[in-house]
């Protein structure tokens, strides 16, 4: 490898445990160092902006084909003192147990772990470290990792630490963290950077301890322990050994990738060879978990036929009975007044515009009638960011929808709430709460578009972020609600963006079970839009959706977007992953604002659907049945 011409871009964990193996880094000319939770630091990796990480293996596993800095990890054989679960109760007995989500690999752990103590799982729900600590209580428990779970050793009745369970289950070490990064992006000399540092830093356990408390006004000697003596910081052959067993396991469980131990001075062998496609299609059919590496690999090496012929299995294996669905609803987008200014969209119009619009209640009850008298079940209610429309105008609006025309109420995409949270100065849980009670039954996927920050900020700079986004969905499946899962491609992103997105949106399924479906569309490049059109396609839109079946192992439903490809296309795809054919359209103002203007009635759809082989069902929200299948 050349020698490096600018500086070596390393991540690491802001945690005490991690400061060993970092803080030589820091005084290194060479490397440019940024500290970060784990979670936000496997993100710079696998969204390409840090070339080396110090990830949690979770995270090194879903994203894939990464290699590991021989030599350094953070692990444990036995108690590690800062991956605990605690409770009121005895662990064997909690009914839920709130998940510290700053770390993919302390979650899976846990998941293992409850499953080899006892027979019934409990409920798991994620929650900011912060939070699950304070929801501990009567039956439910929580996962706490890191500095916090430092800070609470001692203080519940009932705690379980996790690296100690997996020693007496194993009889083998636990890593939970290694330097990696994808292939080629360091040389030998590079490595002994890592390992230079990793000297350092154990000769300078005490005083990094003792700087530690100081600052938090503690005595120093237990947390000097807790790096000598319940940490191990090598990488040697029995973590290694453990290492490849929790990925064996994680795997076996499905709630990991299969994933091999792989090094940078390793040269390539035969064993270590990466998968071939054919063998990629076949894991996922079979339901195994692909990693983003697999999902990449997929998107540019299978054959439309083959990634069809594995989507359809998956689809046969999830729906065994050749049931289409389709819901009878209408989409209703009450204003096009939007403050973000989205190069990609030619529907909305920017605040005092001539041709803005709110629509009245007359309007929108002209509206809900004919959605009614079709037989209709729900509205998806969808708009701008219209600074003019309070929350208490939302909460009106959704009551007297309920009480003149009891529809399912399909609501607002998290864009939406995430404004009317910062008009009201109010968290998006409080917004969500006071929506529901209004009559809003679940979110619509909207304003997804790719869940990459590199791509939004180029396409919608000012939308949420990605966590952003998902952290409302998060919040609103905690509470009880549904929603679906959308994506749209082809501006600037890239496969590996694709795929991103995908994993983000699989692993907050894996954490909430909230996403009922999944549907994506590419950018339709047409009237008024201020970006140009990057990949997009009917070859590429059915390949996008078949991988997406494949990705997604754990959403249940996946849509054909014939809105955007055209009802052929959209029967075409029930044959590229789709179970369902989505909305009859009585109308829609945003894609065709671009020009696209498809439009089709319930009885063209079933007759698509029957077209195609299958028998056809109206559904509602829920994807629960409403009529025969026939």
């Amino acid at each position: 490898m050349a020698a490096r011409q600018s500086p070596l871009r390393v991540a690491g964990v802001q945690y005490l445990n991690a400061r060993p193996l970092y803080e030589g880094l820091a005084e290194c000319s060479r490397i440019e160092l940024t500290l970060g939770l784990p979670a936000e630091v496997a993100r710079r990796i696998d969204e390409d902006e840090a070339d080396v990480a110090l990830m949690p293996i979770a995270a090194a596993a879903t994203i894939g084909d990464l290699r590991m800095v021989r030599g350094s990890a953070i692990g444990a054989r036995g108690a590690v003192r800062s991956v605990l679960i605690v409770a009121d109760q005895p662990i064997e007995d909690v009914d839920e147990i709130a998940l510290d989500l700053s770390s993919r690999t302390s979650v899976v752990l846990a998941r293992l772990v409850m499953a080899m103590r006892r027979t019934r799982a409990p409920k798991y729900v994620g929650l900011p470290a912060g939070d699950a600590l304070a929801s501990v209580g009567g039956s439910r428990g929580a996962l706490i990792i890191g500095d916090p779970a430092l800070a609470i050793v001692g203080k519940y009745k009932y705690s379980l630490d996790l690296a100690q369970a997996w020693f007496e289950h194993t009889a083998l070490p636990f890593v939970f963290a290694a330097w990696c990064g994808r292939p080629g992006a360091i040389g030998k000399d590079d490595e002994r950077l890592f390992d230079d540092a990793r000297v350092l830093g154990l000769r300078r356990r005490d005083a990094i301890a003792d700087a530690w408390a100081m600052d938090r006004g503690l005595e120093p000697e237990p947390y000097r322990s807790y790096l000598r003596e319940a940490l191990r910081y090598g990488f040697g052959e029995d973590e290694i050994a453990g290492l490849r067993r929790f990925y064996d396991e994680a795997a076996r469980a499905r709630l990991l990738p299969k994933t091999q131990v792989r090094f940078f001075d390793e040269a390539p062998s035969r064993s270590m060879s990466v998968p071939s496609v054919d063998t990629l299609l076949s894991r996922a059919a079979d339901g195994e978990r692909l990693s983003a590496a697999d999902g990449e690999l997929l998107l540019e090496r299978g054959s439309l036929f083959d990634l069809g012929l594995a989507a359809d299995a998956v689809r046969r294996r999830k729906h065994p009975h050749d049931v289409v669905t389709y819901i009878v609803d209408r989409n209703v987008n009450y204003t096009n007044v939007c403050t973000t200014s989205c190069r990609f969209c030619a529907f909305y119009r920017p605040v005092g515009h001539p041709e803005g619009y709110v629509l009245s209640r007359e309007q929108l009850g002209e509206k809900m009638q004919e959605v009614v008298d079709a037989g209709g079940v729900q509205i998806l209610l969808q708009g701008g960011l219209n600074p003019e429309l309070p929350l208490r105008w939302y909460e009106d609006l959704f009551r007297w929808i309920k009480a003149e025309y009891k529809l399912g109420l399909h609501a607002l995409s998290p864009e939406e709430i995430i404004h009317i949270a910062g008009l009201e100065s109010l968290s998006t849980r409080e917004v969500l709460e006071r929506l529901r009670a209004a009559g809003m039954d679940s979110l619509p996927g909207g304003g997804a578009e790719i869940l990459v920050d590199r791509v939004r900020r180029k396409i919608a700079k000012a939308k949420c972020s990605s966590d952003g986004w998902l952290g409302v969905m998060r919040t609103a499946h905690q509470l009880g609600m549904r929603s679906s899962a959308t994506m749209m491609y082809g501006t600037v992103d890239t496969p590996r963006d694709r795929v991103t997105h995908l994993v983000k949106l699989r692993e907050l399924q894996d954490e909430t079970g909230g996403f009922t479906a999944f549907f994506c569309w590419d950018f339709q490049h047409e009237n008024g839009v201020r970006i140009e059109a990057g990949d997009h396609g009917t070859h590429l839109y059915l390949r996008q959706q078949a991988l997406a079946r494949l990705m997604l192992d754990n959403i249940d439903h996946v849509g054909a977007s014939w809105v955007t490809q055209g009802p052929e296309i959209g029967q075409l795809a029930l044959r590229f992953g789709a179970d369902d054919f989505g909305s009859v359209m009585f109308e829609e103002n945003v894609v065709s604002s671009a020009g696209t203007t498809y439009c089709i009635n319930a009885e063209a759809i079933e007759a698509r659907i029957r077209g195609a082989g299958f028998k056809a069902t109206r559904r509602n929200v829920r994807y629960e049945w409403l009529t025969q299948p026939a």
